[in-house]
Formats: C-alpha cells, sequence, structure tokens
C-alpha cells in the first residue's frame, strides 16, 4: 500500500481513522529520539528518515539522488510496520531489540530482516521503538552503511 503523497503531513493526514493515531505517535516519538542529523521525509511511499546530502553527499547507492535511508514507518493493508535498516546491518543491535522486546512480554515479535509488523496497533511499544531509533547516529549510521555496502 504505498502512498501518493508528497509531504509526511499529508501522508499522516490521508489515513484512515484507525491507523491516525498510532502512525502519529510512531512518527511522534521517533523524531523525539532519533540522533541530531536526521531529517524525516518521504520515500518508497512511505515516511523515512534519511540521512540527508548534506552529510552523506553520496546518496543511497540505489538511486544516488535519495537521501540515505535510515527508518522508515508506514501503514501497510494488514499491519502498521516499522522498518529499521540498522537492525538488518547489525546482528548485535538485532539481538538487543528482540530480547527488548520479549522483556515486555506482549507476544511474540513479528518481523522480517529489516521490517517490524503491528497487527495489533495497541501492542505498538513506542518507547522501545524510541529507544531503537536513537541507537544509532547518522555517522555510525554511514560508517555500517559503507561497510556492509562493501562486502
Amino acid at each position: 500500500m504505498q502512498s501518493k503523497a508528497t509531504t509526511v503531513a499529508a501522508y499522516l493526514d490521508e489515513l484512515p481513522e484507525d491507523r491516525k493515531a498510532p502512525m502519529n505517535q510512531l512518527h511522534k516519538v521517533i523524531k523525539k529520539n532519533l540522533p541530531k542529523g536526521f531529517k524525516d521525509s518521504m520515500s518508497y511511499g512511505m515516511i523515512t528518515y534519511v540521512v540527508p546530502h548534506t552529510i552523506y553527499p553520496a546518496g543511497y547507492h540505489c538511486d544516488p539522488k535519495q537521501e540515505l535511508p535510515f527508518m522508515s514507518i508506514a501503514s501497510q493493508k494488514q499491519f502498521v510496520a516499522v522498518y529499521h535498516m540498522g537492525i538488518y546491518a547489525d546482528t548485535g543491535l538485532l539481538d538487543w531489540f528482540t530480547e527488548a522486546y520479549a522483556a515486555l512480554g506482549i507476544g511474540k515479535l513479528d518481523m522480517g530482516k529489516s521490517c517490524i509488523r503491528f497487527k495489533n496497533t495497541a501492542k505498538i511499544p513506542y518507547d522501545l521503538i524510541g529507544e531503537l531509533a536513537a541507537k544509532l547516529t547518522p555517522q555510525q549510521w554511514i560508517a555500517m552503511y559503507e561497510k556492509n555496502l562493501k562486502r
């Protein structure tokens, strides 16, 4: 379910009523916790938090005109999704997140390589997502991205 919205505000406004509150809360907690240097934008039809060209001029290797993606959130057909590229690139971060999620006792983690799916929006662990957002600075993400890109 890709949106054609060109701004974060437009994306949030077009959401179905049952998704507006959880998506707004996710956006708010991520913005509050992301280290300085990241910015929010729209990419691939979802809200994406990127390292801007002013910090990383090379951009995204798949399309250097795009800024380097780091984290995204989206309201998909069956779930709300949080995409975090650091979890995919760093097994230590993945281990921390899966252990912290399990400790919350809110159910089984539904996760792909970088996608965390929440079918029940009442069970979104906003504080944990905020902690996850805060784990990497833009400089740390760039170093990790470049290291994995060279493999």
